[in-house]
């Protein structure tokens, strides 16, 4: 039997873990969909940052938040999540021996984490057709302000700005949180919270340069955590499925290695 035990390994999330998170995800999107449908606080927000002196966002060519968080910053981002790509890569096609398969499980949800939250982020981007604030008539454009499923108005083309694309380089990181699962569910959730700060902090400062409203950025924060809880439960749901199938042919060998 402990042979046996050797090839399971317990879920990172368990079914009620599961329940609570998908409900809060839920809750969240709701919310979220109420604030950019029925509040204005993304145009109050882009009013505040903006420069009706200058017709234009102060902070739009800032070192801090051109050079260094959309250029530095962005750059090693992008080369930790390649880093954390090669990593679960080279551990599925050579995997270390003696490593169990709850690390293995962490180190693959990390790994498509930085692939997919950026990867599924910008494919919604593309396919949206909100326009960023300095896009807009309001901010000295020529596009009309748009909500989440408004009609886009005969003649103007698309914005491609919702969700906000440059956040995404952060918000991979909240995978990082599986490291603690499921022994330690509290230190998780205060990493997850960490990194979503972070990554939050990533988007306000391009709200700060007039590229993204404030619900762009809330929307790429519930994406990222749609993306890395789906992730979690596939994963284990195909580990455990495999796992499965090696426990039984354990058990099916065995009376043939006993009576031989």
């Amino acid at each position: 039997m402990r042979a046996l035990y050797q090839h399971t390994a317990p879920a990172l999330i368990g079914a009620r873990g599961a329940w609570r998170i998908g409900a809060a995800l839920a809750l969240c999107a709701a919310f979220i969909y109420w604030l950019g449908r029925c509040t204005d606080i993304d145009l109050m927000l882009a009013d505040a940052v903006y420069d009706a002196g200058i017709h234009d966002f102060p902070w739009r060519h800032a070192w801090l938040t051109e050079t260094f968080s959309h250029g530095i910053l962005k750059t090693v981002l992008t080369l930790a999540a390649i880093g954390c790509m090669l990593a679960a890569l080279h551990d599925t096609r050579w995997p270390r021996a003696g490593g169990s398969l709850a690390a293995r499980l962490r180190l693959r949800v990390i790994g498509l984490s930085a692939l997919l939250v950026p990867l599924v982020i910008s494919s919604l981007k593309q396919a949206s057709v909100a326009h960023c604030p300095w896009d807009l008539a309001r901010y000295g454009g020529s596009e009309p302000y748009l909500r989440l499923f408004d009609a886009l108005p005969l003649g103007v083309q698309p914005g491609h700005c919702l969700p906000a694309g440059h956040a995404s380089s952060a918000l991979w990181l909240v995978s990082l949180c599986v490291l603690w699962l499921p022994a330690r569910p509290r230190t998780a959730l205060r990493a997850a919270l960490a990194a979503l700060a972070f990554g939050g902090a990533v988007g306000w400062l391009q709200q700060l340069r007039g590229a993204h409203f404030l619900t762009h950025t809330l929307w790429s924060i519930w994406i990222a955590c749609a993306v890395v809880f789906t992730l979690v439960l596939g994963l284990q749901w195909l580990q455990a499925r495999q796992t499965g199938a090696v426990v039984l042919g354990l058990c099916l060998a065995e009376p043939a290695e006993e009576g031989g």
